[in-house]
């Protein structure tokens, strides 16, 4: 029953190299192509390599070495790009912080990832200076802001940087470039430990079959509105890009109209996004009057769209709309469907990338195959899946089997021709707008209020973000607190896209013998079937 990825053909064997070899070998090749946009600054391939060769220098005369982890935390910039491979050329790690983070979620990244520096934007430096209060191992900060008359500064070190960089050994396939941070199935975010060969193995699966329309090549101009901080931003859009030599168009925060310009004045022709976009595309009135006439695909991915949905975006933007799959565990891709009519299907992912195997084993004992078109947990195996998760042995066990297959906690059905849809979660993550939120994290912060005695929290489904994290509460005795009171305490220590959106207030949070929360009673009952 196991899918061996037959729709594709193999790319074996996969280079072993490290994952800062894509820009200096495109680099060589496309010294003087336009590699990124940001806003009124270019920077050619030539350029980027150079930055980062300086960067990187600068960071070993400061005393980073092989294996130290650095937290980068920054909005989507040059810069990031800069830093990210001048982290990966001196074999340092890059633990990349979600931008929207409040000051103790930051701090507990750089704690768990024992990071000791951190490269901040100014944009950010206000939470950071918060967060580094809490981080006790953290001695360093480097600023990104466009003055480089500070020689400790991001762009004082490369200008002040003198010396080459230094001769490292790297381990492709055991050493790692790169520690994002996701929920997993469950419980907080841990540290997804990504080698240089997972990166650069699913950089060959993304790109790899050029014979595809799906495959993005030199010619391509791709906007990065996408979070870097995000695998999908990082390693679709970011690394994707370089790999092929393709042009990235920076972009920051979200807003529809700069977006539908950028996407016309830069003449986008792939267009790589989450389905909150897609959604709010086709009820934005004006798309019609923007030329997207250079656009000829659209990849959607980070959480499941319907067959309906995406037909739906397909007829309002005019050019064919495809859907991907993947994790942070991952690197993250496993899945992409294809563009071709004939070969593509409406509501699936797709079949597994090359050289990736797929099964679907049963919710209860997640070992045994189950038919084809039934139900079950999606496995994946392939170069592609993490080393493990950082520090944490159990959760790694948990998660990997001896022999290699990854528990997505996605349950999903398959066909007969390994095309794949993906039905529901087993895991207990929400995804808001494509973000992972971890029901334990709000829950463990909703008890430190002093009227709240119990409280769970599960997905409600909605139309425009997929789901909303829902808190169901019981008031402590005597305690008369409102629901605006619940997501106001909520607010102010998590990130927005993690924000309690509606409170119900229960008598009794249902539990199993073990004290365990029955989250999937509460989900049943709020979606009517219990």
């Amino acid at each position: 029953m196991t899918s061996l990825s037959r729709s594709r053909r193999s790319l074996a064997p996969y280079e072993s190299y490290p994952m800062q070899g894509i820009l200096t070998r495109t680099a060589e090749r496309l010294p003087d192509k336009i590699a990124v946009i940001d806003g009124d600054r270019t920077f050619t391939y030539r350029e980027l390599n150079e930055l980062s060769d300086k960067f990187g220098a600068a960071l070993a005369t400061s005393g980073i070495s092989k294996g130290d982890r650095i937290g980068l935390l920054a909005p989507n910039c040059v810069e990031f790009v800069i830093a990210f491979y001048g982290i990966a050329k001196i074999g340092a790690i890059a633990t990349t912080i979600n931008s929207g983070y409040r000051e103790r979620e930051i701090a507990h990244q750089l704690n768990d990832s024992q990071a000791e520096t951190l490269i901040v934007h100014d944009a950010l430096k206000e939470m950071a200076d918060a967060a580094s209060e809490l981080a006790a191992g953290l001695n360093r900060t480097i600023r990104i802001s466009p003055d480089s008359s500070d020689s400790s500064s991001f762009w004082g070190m490369i200008e002040g940087s003198t010396s080459a960089l230094p001769e490292v050994r790297i381990d492709p396939e055991n050493d790692l470039v790169a520690l994002p941070y996701s929920s997993g199935t469950t419980g907080l975010s841990k540290g997804v430990m990504l080698t240089h060969h997972n990166l650069t193995s699913n950089l060959k699966q993304l790109v790899g079959h050029p014979d595809e329309g799906a495959s993005v090549t030199e010619d391509d101009i791709l906007l990065v509105h996408l979070p870097l901080f995000h695998i999908y931003g990082l390693e679709v859009l970011m690394n994707g890009c370089i790999g092929v030599g393709a042009t990235q168009v920076m972009m920051g925060r979200f807003d529809i109209e700069e977006f539908l310009q950028l996407l016309s004045s830069h003449k986008v022709t792939v267009l790589f996004t989450v389905p909150p976009v897609g959604l709010g595309l086709t009820q934005y009135p004006d798309v019609a009057n923007y030329d997207l006439s250079s656009l000829r695909l659209g990849f959607f991915g980070a959480a499941p769209l319907s067959a309906d949905m995406q037909s739906r975006i397909q007829s309002v933007l005019g050019f064919p709309i495809i859907q991907g799959y993947g994790m942070t565990e991952t690197s993250p891709v496993t899945n992409f469907d294809f563009m071709e009519p004939e070969r593509s299907r409406l509501g699936s992912i797709g079949p597994a990338v090359s050289d990736t195997d797929e099964k679907v084993v049963d919710l209860e004992t997640g070992e045994t195959e189950v038919p084809r078109g039934e139900p079950g947990e999606l496995m994946v195996r392939g170069p592609q899946v993490m080393k493990g998760y950082f520090n944490n042995a159990e959760a790694t066990a948990e998660t990997i089997t001896d022999d290699g297959w990854l528990h997505t906690g996605d349950i999903v059905k398959m066909d007969e021709d390994g095309y794949v849809w993906v039905l529901d979660r087993k895991k207990e993550l929400i995804k808001y707008k494509g973000f992972q939120v971890p029901p334990a994290e709000l829950e463990g912060i909703l008890l430190e209020h002093p009227d709240i005695a119990d409280a769970a929290v599960v997905g409600k489904l909605d139309d425009e973000s997929g789901e909303i994290p829902k808190a169901f509460v019981v008031r402590a005795a005597n305690a008369d607190v409102s629901d605006a009171d619940v997501m106001g305490f909520v607010r102010d220590k998590v990130a927005t896209f993690k924000q309690i959106r509606e409170v119900e207030f229960i008598d009794a949070i249902p539990k199993n013998a073990s004290g365990k929360i029955l989250r999937r009673v509460l989900i049943d009952q709020e979606r009517g079937q219990g």
